[in-house]
């Protein structure tokens, strides 16, 4: 039985400008280039706290960077595996909240993402992780699946003491997530866990995610 997703006009948007974008940077073999100039770089961060200045590369400033990295893939795999999440799981979204919110939570997590991995490379920066660019869309798309997560996840949880129920269920799928990242990255090997897979940016994503589902279904149907 085929399983017909819901329209999703921003979704496709989104997903269209990132393949757009995807194209010319593979097709002429400059995925490094893109990923120095436009991904986003934890040391960067670090340089602008420790020594009140940025070192922001002329083409584009470090506060956008979060963004322009959603953009960046490394290969055909990464870009069609980020692709199938964000149209699966972002036309569901948009569909419940609509095209608005759908962008706030993909643009919010975005930025989440970004700093959930320079979190993490910061912790493990004895090996050189900060000046690492965290490139591709994976981040703000799993805000996205956070959100997913959190509203039609099916599974009943009740309150724990004076913690409410839909609390406890959020704290159940953050450390559901986090777990699962840390296994992915541990089976690319240790050098993997904090290097190649950007598991600051799924966890600070979805985290996102989670926390803005609730009061964006409150807003999308307030009382008029």
């Amino acid at each position: 039985m085929a399983v017909t997703l819901p329209r999703g006009p921003a979704t496709n948007i989104l997903a269209g400008l990132t393949f757009l974008a995807f194209l010319p940077v593979y097709l002429t073999g400059q995925t490094d280039r893109a990923a120095i100039l436009a991904g986003f770089i934890p040391e960067r961060v670090n340089a602008l706290a420790a020594q009140g200045i940025s070192i922001d590369i002329p083409w584009l400033p470090l506060w956008l960077t979060p963004l322009s990295a959603t953009l960046i893939h490394s290969d055909w795999l990464h870009l069609a595996f980020n692709l199938m999440m964000l149209i699966f799981c972002g036309r569901y979204v948009e569909q419940l909240l609509g095209q608005g919110r759908l962008i706030l939570i993909y643009v919010v997590g975005a930025y989440a993402a970004a700093i959930g991995q320079w979190a993490i490379a910061t912790l493990t920066s004895a090996n050189g992780e900060t000046v690492i660019p965290m490139i591709g869309a994976s981040g703000a798309i799993s805000a996205l699946l956070g959100t997913y997560a959190m509203i039609y996840s099916q599974r009943g949880v009740r309150a724990l003491g004076p913690v409410p129920a839909y609390v406890v269920r959020m704290l159940w799928l953050a450390a559901a997530w986090t777990i699962l990242q840390l296994l992915i990255a541990l089976a690319g090997g240790f050098d993997a866990l904090f290097g190649s897979v950007a598991i600051g940016a799924h966890i600070g994503g979805f985290i996102a995610g989670l926390l803005l589902a609730r009061p964006l279904l409150s807003w999308r149907f307030r009382p008029l």
